[in-house]
């Protein structure tokens, strides 16, 4: 059993493979957080849920651990719930009334019920146990049983006790455009660290993850508490240490600019914000929720397919796309191997460049004067598929769209409208903007044989108004508008299960566990420097799978900073992920096309093992000048080592790479310049050498089992 109930003590115990978490009901009938970590019986936890008084300031401390914490009464720290009622109370005393258990078929599910102490507010906290990935979802159920509306201030969707440590020290990420996951810690002293997005989007900021260690947690050791929310608009995660020496982690929808009116008998849905336990380090929480993603998030007909390789040909045409010019590229990348063909912004509409024609999706007549279907057709005749980009999100002033309906944007009176990148966002949260949204999408996927779509935001929202709106209502537009680019997403999915999905927002503005419901792949970074790329995708892997991250070879020199590697390298920095190439085919000479051929072959047979294998960051780019990261397969029978060099001082010699994860008493060939064999406990206590040298140098290990 993964879940266990004392009813008489009322007290709550769940187990995963390797911890338990456990809370229970005070005298007072609040809900208390008692234990996070080790397995422990649930008999352990009586006698512990015992009132703290310090003084007529601090009369209640217990409530610092409280699982779900109102806003009311003798409690001072960061809410979780925050209301306000029909009379103009915002005191709220939730006490615990009932629990139910349910089974999802896979998972066990616990929601504990707590109501108000006077007015007609039930409160739903939902528990879901992922056992074999020592994970727990959870979030909350807000509930209006009365007949006035009820106004929603703050509605986080958990808080996360982290057990009382000497030192708390929080990692997570942050970064900005073309810098996008570059992971930071702080220690965590008395007040609060705030990661968190206002823009409308995930961001590229910020992420919404966090882990929580004593300062001690290494990569392959330690012990390490985690989170991640499932939200792609504003969110918050907030960590506070009290003066008690208590930490707790709230988190959830962003409170900025946020209120919602809760009418009689409507509830309110929290993001579910996922929480985890590691023993292993950094290393098993990432493998975790990477197992986690792949089986429990990723959308199920996608499951067990392979990302294919693409070649996406704006950095070969940008706007001035020709349907000749476009099908020379098709051969070229068709002789290389790839599977997929996408063409980018520029197909549609009067969109010449990136002033114009944006919201009106249409096909170009002049650069397709016999429509997709010409091209696609071409596509499929190489034995590719063909994919397609889009940004249904957004409107140039000059278009059709804005002409004929100038009041689909978020905009306030008297306030002239802020353009970035020559363009607006429209107002999701209309209907009839969502109508048009899906109708457009729809039409173009029924009339062209599309097999992939890249969902592109280019723009955070801003000016977050409408006409004949009430000012409150105004306040609910950052929700609504994920609420219905979920509910497109999930309409699209239905209707067109074989289109794979990627999400882009100018690189990695909108990469969360809630768009990866819908999207099978994220665009992690506009910046493909191969180099530059080593720190992002490790900032990526932290929480999200190889699979999802979506890798390109480009042209070298790159555009984010003039850097010139070789092709090698950026294939190695791309193979470690789900495989793109961007790069203008038609500067490719000869021997590099036939390079390339040669670097997709391969990663076809390594394409299994890095996408849905386990994966061990060996060296990391943030502490020297080397960075390693090896793939194995689920039975430990192959394994794949990128090593990549940044630059090499006096003609060092590198020092030996120790493996993990593999077989102890397994014998292994080792594919090097010189093969050889060892054992797998060889291979993790001694390691391998590394033939690097120079600057921006790189090599590909490959390791298979032949005997024991």
């Amino acid at each position: 059993m993964t879940i266990q109930v004392n009813d008489e003590q009322q007290l709550f115990l769940l187990t995963t493979d390797n911890m338990c978490y456990g809370f229970g009901v005070d005298a007072k009938g609040c809900l208390l957080h008692i234990h996070w970590g080790n397995k422990i019986r649930i008999d352990d936890l009586a006698g512990l849920l015992q009132p703290y008084y310090h003084s007529h300031f601090d009369a209640e401390v217990e409530r610092e651990k409280e699982e779900y914490s109102p806003w009311g009464g003798l409690s001072f720290i960061e809410p979780a719930l925050k209301v306000k009622f029909h009379d103009g109370v915002r005191d709220l005393k939730l006490r615990y009334t009932s629990y139910e258990l349910s089974n999802s078929g896979e998972c066990d599910i616990l929601v504990i019920h707590l109501q108000d102490a006077y007015y007609p507010l039930e409160v739903r906290l939902t528990y879901t146990v992922i056992a074999g990935y020592d994970l727990i979802e959870r979030g909350a159920s807000l509930i209006n049983n009365g007949k006035d509306s009820i106004q929603l201030e703050v509605a986080q969707s958990a808080v996360w006790s982290i057990p009382a440590m000497k030192e708390s020290r929080m990692t997570y990420i942050a970064g900005k455009w073309q810098e996008e996951t570059q992971l930071k810690s702080s220690i965590i002293n008395e007040g609060k660290k705030v990661i968190e997005s206002r823009r409308g989007i995930t961001s590229h900021h910020a992420n919404p993850w966090f882990a929580m260690d004593d300062g001690s947690a290494k990569e392959a050791a330690g012990t390490v508490w985690f989170g991640a929310l499932a939200w792609s608009g504003n969110w918050k995660i907030t960590a506070e240490k009290t003066a008690f020496g208590n930490v707790r982690v709230v988190g959830g929808i962003n409170d900025f600019d946020f209120e919602w009116s809760m009418k009689a008998g409507e509830t309110f849905e929290t993001p579910l914000f996922i929480g985890g336990y590691s023993g292993e380090g950094f290393g098993g929480m990432s493998r975790r929720l990477h197992g986690y993603q792949l089986q429990y998030i990723m959308p199920s007909n996608e499951r067990s397919t392979f990302r294919k390789v693409l070649y996406n040909s704006w950095e070969a045409t940008e706007f001035t796309i020709d349907i000749h010019e476009q099908i020379l590229l098709a051969q070229k990348a068709a002789a290389m191997g790839v599977e997929l063909f996408v063409i980018d912004d520029g197909w549609f509409g009067k969109r010449n460049h990136d002033k114009a024609g944006l919201g009106d999706w249409y096909v170009n007549p002049e650069k397709f004067p016999n429509g997709l279907g010409e091209l696609i057709e071409s596509i499929n005749g190489l034995g590719m598929d063909f994919g397609i980009w889009v940004e249904p999100e957004m409107v140039n002033p000059d278009s059709d769209l804005y002409r004929n309906h100038p009041d689909w944007i978020y905009h306030f009176p008297n306030r002239e409208n802020s353009l970035a990148r020559n363009q607006l966002v429209l107002n999701l949260s209309k209907p009839e903007v969502k109508a048009f949204i899906l109708d457009f999408i729809t039409k173009l996927l029924s009339e062209n044989n599309i097999k992939f779509v890249k969902w592109d935001m280019n723009r955070a929202i801003s000016e977050p108004g409408g006409l004949h709106v009430p000012e409150a209502e105004q306040r609910e537009f950052w929700v609504r508008h994920v609420q219905h680019l979920y509910e497109i997403w999930d309409e699209l999915r239905a209707k067109f299960p074989e289109v794979t999905f990627e999400s882009c927002s100018s690189g990695g503005g909108r990469v969360d566990f809630g768009m990866l419901r819908y999207a099978d792949q994220a665009w992690v970074s506009d910046n493909t420097d191969a180099f530059d790329r080593l720190k992002i995708q490790e900032g990526f892997s932290y929480t999200y799978a190889a699979q999802s991250m979506m890798c390109w070879v480009t042209d070298s020199p790159g555009h984010a900073n003039n850097r010139s590697v070789s092709l090698k390298y950026r294939f190695h920095a791309a193979m470690m992920g789900a495989l793109g190439i961007g790069g203008n085919l038609n500067h490719w000479s000869d021997a590099e096309l036939s390079q390339a051929k040669q670097w997709v072959a391969l990663y076809k047979e390594l394409r299994p093992m890095i996408q849905q294998g386990q994966q061990y960051r060996l060296l990391s780019p943030r502490t020297g000048s080397t960075t390693a990261v090896q793939y194995v397969n689920h039975d430990a029978s192959e394994s794949a080592v990128f090593a990549f060099l940044h630059s090499q001082q006096f003609g060092n010699f590198l020092p030996r790479l120790r493996l993990q994860g593999l077989q102890p008493d397994s014998i292994y060939k080792v594919e090097t310049s010189v093969p050889f064999t060892m054992s797998g406990s060889g291979l993790m206590n001694i390691g391998i050498p590394l033939a690097l040298c120079g600057d921006f140098d790189s090599t590909l290990i490959r390791i298979r089992e032949i005997g024991t």
